[in-house]
Parts: structure tokens; C-alpha cells; sequence
């Protein structure tokens, strides 16, 4: 049974009693990091052109906007709908050479699946089945055969071949196989990729992507004889970032393709299919991406992300004229009407918030010039495909099908979600005004500001962010600051010209954004490098094998020392998808415990692109043994990604900064704990008076805590030295609680956490989850467990030092040695902490 939004929003009710099954997006593909291939390879739903193909006249085009095929001619200014099938989305166009059908790719939520359209007679039919992940369909020049990307029996990309007539497709194959590197990648998976195929004019010959013994990078440009693939060659060494899509002009002589080299965005480049010295035919700060050429050789067509959003382009190839492609009017196969949204908060001012807008057809909607997004994962007894969300600075209007359309509205966490279903008629359409509610937590808990913490404006995505945008973006999510960490993707940095000491100028009044930046070794584990004041550290990264940079030095201590030396925060982010475990992991290099207890480090993102009931229990050890190691939260939002794991502010920390609302006192109260993380439930916790980050005497005392929640919440507990000490039984709609009490407590800490125990789909995370920082009682007190805990790390580092040691790439002996000397300095202090007596058990002895 088809399952729509509407039915998952009224699910939530029972999310106290069922647990969610949160599933990836295709699923089925079998390679890691999917955060990156599903965004920088796969399709995706864009309110702007994605992919488009010439029709052989080349005075047309045919291409993919907002889930359909449209045709259009570029002198024109009307677009014609070709598609439009219900619960799904139509992608990547390629016109028959003889004008008569297109094939295209569609995804209905389970599976992206080869389709044709006859041109003629408007028949669609399907041309693969069973469930796997088919892309980028390319016919042959004659029309006699097909290429394409498959995950077909492996989960792998591979490329595939057959032959094509009108009943379908026959004898359909893997053209090359697979094989395995020998090298160690970390990116990409252990079995070489096939992507990006193209034919040769002649027909005789495929174009494609692969990554034989390549770490970094999707690969090089290579050729396979159709007849022979056992003679493939390679044309050209380049790094490529999944979408290099190489193809050869009708003359044969020039092989356009994608590349970032030596830049930060990516632009067209010439090599010729011999793999000559490869030159740029294009320049900008901007990604130019999916050409195709004409016919006669003579344009290209292509989409960039110049103005932000995805356009449609169509280049002059010698002179370099350029002509926007742009749908001012549109033919749809349906009735359509005009929806607007009007949003206000409690004073009737309009507010800007993220809406997500769903059809009868169980499609999502957004506005013509809104950035969509989708998520990466959903729960599929709830919803046929994941939800897709835009930012609105109302009002905004958009274009729906005429029928039931459902509207979900939220403004950050302290407004209640507004849910509506709104009948559209066709003719004038419908205007509709979303009145917010607020739902604070009681003044009494503190004064706060919301910070995420971790942000990449620019990451390779399909649009191009800018500190203005990312400023909207925030306001929408009532997220008062947005953290851009500059970093690498590959060989290059997408923001390094925004980074900057001072707030930038395009914030908001109530949206200010900052850059830091992220040190990326996946070896040590990521830091989060905030409030820096001088300088952009460099190298970016350390530890990357196979590379000049394949050294483990610097280490993490390191970085965090030249971060301080300039004012800056410390962090380690994204830390933990599983439970560390000493004794079993196959390589466990994280640093996390000698640089806490060398005092390296600010913060910890308990809440982050990671799991965060598995960062908690590292974090709840490291608080046993009296680190005052405080929260922070960041989503690690990609914000120029059409596909993420929620928006900016997803994960976020709420910072208690007595009312002041600038960078410094941020930094203040996020180093001394004085708040929460979360990404939904609002906490708040008062020991006497007493607030997290506080340290007040052992004993007895009141407690005070508030949950004010946007999600219903299963899970609410006081956690005193790692130990639930009191679950709070929560009624009704579980969105709101209000409890008092006394409780008498040794020393250690006590704080405030909610958490479910599944996903709920009105959080754009894999589970609700939020936490206070601690309480501390009494002065330098460690946990009845501390000893045990102290071991434990101990014997992590005996095993991060067991993997330093293994590496043989340093780049000299000196580095090494400083490198395990800190490693085994830091070990010898927590076998030291591992045989003393805790503090709250030489109390116990002298009471």
C-alpha cells in the first residue's frame, strides 16, 4: 500500500510505542562514504535542470527538472512536460540519434531503473527490472546497443552493456568485470568503479571513468573497444570527483570532460583520446558540469550552479557564446495550480522555515527557484520515498498538482511543527497562511542561543553556497549561529576564499555565520578548529596515504596546539558510528584519549554526523574520570548538497550566553558547558540553582528539569556517573514535560538526556536524541568507575599505538618518535588514573 507523508506525520502519535526502521537511501549499493557518491554521482530531484541531451536537429533540447523530462527549444522559452509518473522522479536523458525515443533513468524511492519514452507516441517502457541501481544510460550511435551503470548481483558500479530493439533490452552484460585494488583506500571501496560511460562516434569504443590503483579520486579517463575489452586502455591521469563524464567530439579529436585540477571548483577541459596535454576550455568559481555536444560538434550543453541554483546552458564552442536555457512558461501533463505559502511566527511577522510539500502523486514540490533537498534516509513503512524539504522566505509560490496537497512547516526547535492538507482547485490556485506557535523552555533554565558547529558551505555539491545564502539558510532554521568549517574535498578547499577571522559581513541580525575550519586524518580522527584568529592552518589534512601527505604527523595534538596558539577551540567531531572496542577492532587509531588527557581538547560533538548513543558512552567515561569535557553539536550539513542528512542546524548546540548573542560569548559558554545539544528535544536542568557547566557540593538537593520537544520523545532521564538514576514517566503527546524533586548524589556529575530508541521522520536524523552537559559535584571528583574507565582507554591506546607504530611513512624518524612518545606519555597517565582510588570512594573511607 502506498504510504504518503500525511500518513507518517499522523503515525507520530504512537512513535512512543513502535520503533522506526530507518533505512538508507538505495540501500542495496555496497560502498562506503554514501554521502558523497549519492550527491556528487547519482541523481537527483532539483527544481533546476539536472541533465539534458540534444535532439538531433540540436535545435532542441530534451532534459530533467523537478523529477520530469521536458523539451524545450533553446531559442524558446516554453517547456514542454514529457514525464510525470507518480512516486517518481525522471533523470538523465539521452535522445536516440534518430529523434524517434529517449531513455532516462527513474527512481521510485527503492530502485533507479532504465526507462524509454517513445517520442511519438508518449509509450513508456521499462527496460530493467530488479531492484538495482541503473544510471547514466547512454545509446550507441546507431541505436543498436546501450551503456550503462549498474549495481547490478554486486551493489558495486560497474559498467554494463546490451543490445536494444523495440521490445527492450537483449543480452545484457558487465562489460569489463570487477577486480580489487591492492592499495588501502579510505573514500572509496576496495573493488574498482566503472563510471561515466560515453560512446565514440564510430561506435566502436567506450569512453568511461576507472580507478585501478588510484587511493584518491574517483579515477582516470580510460577507453574500452566494445569488441575487445580486454584492450582497454587508459587516456589520462586525473584526479576526478564522480562526475567527469568524458565526451568525444563527432570529429573524434577532442575529449571533453570535468575536472577541479588545480582549482577549487570544476570547469571543462580538452584532452584528445590519445590523452594529450589536457587544457581548460572553461573558467570560473563556479562547477560547469554534464556536457553533452551537438550533433554537428559545434555547442555544448551543460548546467552550472553560477547564480547558486542549477541552470541550463548552451556554449558556442568556438567563441564561447552562451545562451541560458530557461522554462519562463510550462506545459504540464497534468492539471496544475498555483499554491502560495504564507508563513508568520506569534507576532503575525513573517518568518522565514524549511517546508516540505507533497502531491497526490506522492511527489514532492517546491518552488522554481528553490534550492530542494532530499534525505538520506527513511523509514519505508511510513513513506515511499524520503522526504524533500526547501527553505522558504515567505511567501512562496509554487506550482502543485491540482488535488490534496499535504505542507509540513518547521522553524528550528522552539516552534511547534504546523501540518496541514490543503485541497488545490484548478484555476487561481490556493493561498494558505502557516501561523507558528512558539514552545521556549522556561526562562528560568537559561538564555540561549542556537550554534551548529559544524557546517561545509561548499562541498561539492550540486549548488554553489555563499555566506549570504548560508545566513538565509540559518534564519530559516531560527539558528542564530552557522559554523562554516573549511576543509578539503580531495585536492581542493571550495570555501578557502571565505575563510576569515571576524564574523563574516553577510550575516544576519540573527544569524551570524563564522568560518573555521575541520582538519581531516581519518587515521587520528577529525577536529573541529573554531574562533581561530589569525590564520587558515595548513596542511589541511595529514595521514592521507598514498600521497606526499602520507605521514601521520602531525598528529592531532599537534593542531590542536597551533590552534590554540591562536585563540582557537578544539574539537573532535563526527567521533564514533560503534563503540570503540580495545580489544576486538581490527585498527584502532582515534586520539581522542591522549589528546583529552594532554588537554588538547575544547569540546566534543556528542551530537553529529554520527551515532550518537555510541559517542555518549565514550564521552560518559571520559566525564568519570573528571575531564570537564564539554558538548558541542554539529550537523556536518554539506549545504550545497540536493541530498543530505538534514539541513544546517539539524544537530546543534544551545549555548546559555546570558543573553548575549556575539562569537565570543558562544566560545565562552561552549568551553565552560553552560548548555545542551540536541536535535529536537529543548532540556533544560537546574540542580538547586545550579545550571550544566556548574559545579556545586555533593549531597542533596532539587533538581528541576523541562522538555519542550517539536517530536514526540520516548526516553527521559536524569544520568548520574554514566547511571540512570531517574526515569521520568512521560504522558500525552510527549512533547512537553515539567518535572521537580529531590535526589542526594556523591560526587561526579549529573545530567539530562532524551533519546529514542528509533527514527522519527520529523527528525531529519537517524534518532532523536539531546543531551545537557553536566553538572559536576565537588571539586576534581572522579566516578566509582574510574579506574575501570582509566584501563579501558589505556588499553585503547595501547592499541592506537600499536597502529602508529605499524605505519611506515613518516617522513622521518624524528616524526615518529615525537608521535609515539606522546602516544605513550598519555597511556602511562591513565594507568596512573587506572590505580588510584576514585575521590567519591576516599570520601565514602572518611565519612
Amino acid at each position: 500500500m502506498r504510504r504518503r507523508l500525511v500518513l507518517a506525520l499522523a503515525l507520530l502519535a504512537c512513535a512512543g510505542s513502535t520503533q522506526a526502521a530507518r533505512e538508507s537511501v538505495l540501500k542495496q549499493i555496497d560502498l562506503p562514504h554514501d554521502y558523497y557518491w549519492r550527491e556528487l554521482y547519482l541523481p537527483q530531484l532539483t527544481t533546476g535542470p539536472d541533465f539534458a541531451s540534444f535532439t538531433p536537429a540540436g535545435d532542441a533540447l530534451i532534459y530533467s527538472m523537478g523529477g520530469s523530462l521536458w523539451q524545450q527549444r533553446i531559442d524558446g522559452d516554453t517547456a514542454t512536460e514529457l514525464t510525470h509518473a507518480s512516486r517518481a522522479y525522471d533523470n538523465q536523458p539521452d535522445v536516440a540519434r534518430n529523434g524517434r525515443s529517449v531513455v532516462f533513468t527513474r527512481y521510485d524511492g527503492n530502485a533507479i531503473e532504465l526507462w524509454r519514452l517513445d517520442l511519438t507516441t508518449g509509450r513508456e517502457q521499462a527496460l530493467t527490472s530488479g531492484g538495482a541501481v541503473n544510471v547514466e544510460p547512454r545509446l550507441s550511435p546507431d541505436g543498436r546497443q546501450i551503456a550503462w551503470v549498474s549495481t547490478q548481483g554486486t551493489g558495486h558500479f560497474n559498467l554494463f552493456i546490451a543490445d536494444i530493439d523495440a521490445a527492450g533490452l537483449h543480452h545484457a552484460r558487465p562489460l569489463l568485470g570487477e577486480r580489487k585494488t591492492t592499495l588501502d583506500r579510505y573514500y572509496y571501496s576496495a573493488v574498482d568503479h566503472a563510471i561515466n560511460p560515453s560512446w565514440s562516434p564510430d561506435g566502436k569504443t567506450i569512453f568511461y571513468v576507472s580507478n585501478p590503483e588510484i587511493a584518491w579520486g574517483t579515477g582516470d579517463l580510460w577507453s574500452v573497444p566494445v569488441d575487445d575489452p580486454a584492450k582497454r586502455s587508459k587516456v589520462l591521469s586525473e584526479e576526478t570527483s564522480w562526475n567527469a563524464r568524458p565526451e568525444l567530439n563527432p570529429d573524434g579529436k577532442r575529449l571533453l570532460y570535468t575536472s577541479y585540477h588545480g582549482r577549487q571548483w570544476q570547469q571543462f577541459w580538452l584532452t584528445t583520446p590519445t590523452g594529450a596535454a589536457p587544457l581548460p576550455l572553461t573558467f570560473g568559481d563556479f562547477d560547469r558540469r554534464n556536457a553533452r555536444w551537438s550533433s554537428d560538434g559545434k555547442r555544448i550543453v551543460y548546467v552550472d550552479n553560477q547564480a547558486g541554483n542549477t541552470a541550463l546552458r548552451v556554449l558556442t564552442a568556438l567563441g564561447g557564446a552562451t545562451a541560458t536555457v530557461t522554462p519562463v512558461h510550462r506545459q504540464y501533463k497534468t492539471p496544475h495550480a498555483r499554491l502560495v505559502l504564507d508563513i508568520v511566527d506569534e507576532h503575525g511577522e513573517r518568518t522565514p522555515a524549511r517546508v516540505a510539500v507533497l502531491g497526490h502523486d506522492d511527489r514532492a514540490y517546491a518552488p522554481d527557484d528553490a534550492w530542494m533537498h532530499g534525505e538520506d534516509g527513511f523509514d519505508r513503512t511510513l513513506q515511499s520515498s524520503e522526504t524533500h524539504y526547501f527553505h522558504c522566505a515567505p511567501p512562496c509560490a509554487l506550482d502543485v498538482p491540482v488535488g490534496a496537497v499535504n505542507i509540513w512547516v518547521q522553524h528550528g526547535f522552539a516552534y511547534a511543527p504546523w501540518r496541514k492538507t490543503v485541497n488545490v482547485a484548478a484555476g487561481p490556485g490556493v493561498a494558505v497562511r502557516a501561523t507558528l506557535v512558539p514552545q521556549p523552555l522556561p526562562a528560568a533554565f537559561g538564555q540561549w542561543i542556537s550554534a551548529d558547529l559544524h557546517i561545509h558551505m561548499n562541498y561539492g555539491g550540486h549548488y554553489r553556497n555563499t555566506p549570504a545564502n548560508l545566513a538565509r539558510q540559518a534564519r530559516a532554521e531560527d539558528l542564530d549561529i552557522a559554523y562554516d568549517l573549511v576543509v578539503n574535498k580531495e585536492e581542493r578547499i571550495p570555501d578557502i576564499a571565505s575563510f576569515r577571522t571576524a564574523a563574516d559581513p553577510a550575516s544576519l541580525p540573527h544569524s551570524l555565520v563564522l568560518h573555521g575550519q575541520e582538519f581531516h586524518t581519518s587515521f587520528w580522527g577529525h577536529l573541529g578548529l573554531l574562533n581561530l584568529g589569525d590564520h587558515f592552518i595548513t596542511p589541511d589534512f595529514s595521514a592521507y596515504r598514498h600521497t606526499a601527505m602520507a605521514s601521520p604527523y602531525p598528529h592531532n595534538g599537534v593542531i590542536a596546539d597551533l590552534a590554540h596558539a591562536q585563540g582557537g577551540l578544539v574539537g573532535y567531531v563526527h567521533p564514533f558510528d560503534t563503540l570503540p572496542d580495545p580489544a576486538h577492532d581490527a585498527v584502532l587509531s582515534n586520539e581522542l584519549p591522549a589528546d583529552v588527557i594532554n588537554g588538547k581538547v575544547d569540546y566534543i560533538e556528542v551530537i553529529g554526523f554520527s551515532d550518537h548513543k555510541a559517542t555518549t558512552q565514550v564521552w560518559y567515561r571520559l566525564l568519570n574520570l573528571g575531564f570537564h569535557l564539554p558538548t558541542g553539536s554539529g550537523t556536518d550539513a554539506m549545504a550545497n548538497y540536493a541530498s543530505l542528512r538534514g539541513p544546517v542546524g539539524l544537530n546543534r548546540v544551545f549555548l546559555d550566553t546570558a543573553g548575549k548573542r556575539d562569537a565570543a560569548a558562544a566560545m565562552a559558554a561552549l568551553k565552560a558547558g553552560h548548555g545542551f545539544a540536541s536535535n529536537g528535544p529543548m532540556l533544560g536542568l537546574l540542580l538547586d540553582e545550579a545550571k550544566p557547566g556548574d559545579t556545586i557540593a555533593a549531597g542533596k538537593h532539587r533538581y528541576r528539569v523541562a522538555l519542550r520537544s517539536p517530536v514526540a520523545v520516548q526516553h527521559l532521564e536524569l544520568v548520574h556517573n554514566g547511571k540512570v538514576v531517574k526515569t521520568f514517566a512521560l504522558g500525552g503527546d510527549r512533547h512537553t514535560f515539567d518535572s521537580e524533586g529531590d535526589i542526594d548524589l556523591d560526587g561526579g556529575w549529573l545530567l539530562l538526556r532524551a533519546w529514542n530508541d528509533g527514527g522519527d521522520p520529523q527528525v531529519l536524523d537517524i534518532y532523536p536524541y539531546a543531551t545537557t552537559n553536566p553538572v559536576w559535584l565537588g571539586d576534581h571528583v572522579r566516578a566509582p568507575s574510574a579506574r575501570n574507565d582509566a584501563a579501558w582507554f589505556a588499553d585503547w591506546l595501547t592499541r592506537t599505538i600499536d597502529a602508529a607504530s605499524a605505519r611506515d611513512d613518516y617522513n622521518t624518524a624524528e616524526e615518529k618518535r615525537l608521535t609515539l612518545d606522546y602516544l605513550h606519555q598519555a597511556r602511562e597517565a591513565y594507568r596512573a588514573l587506572a590505580s588510584e582510588p576514585t575521590s567519591i570512594e576516599s570520601t565514602r573511607g572518611t565519612r
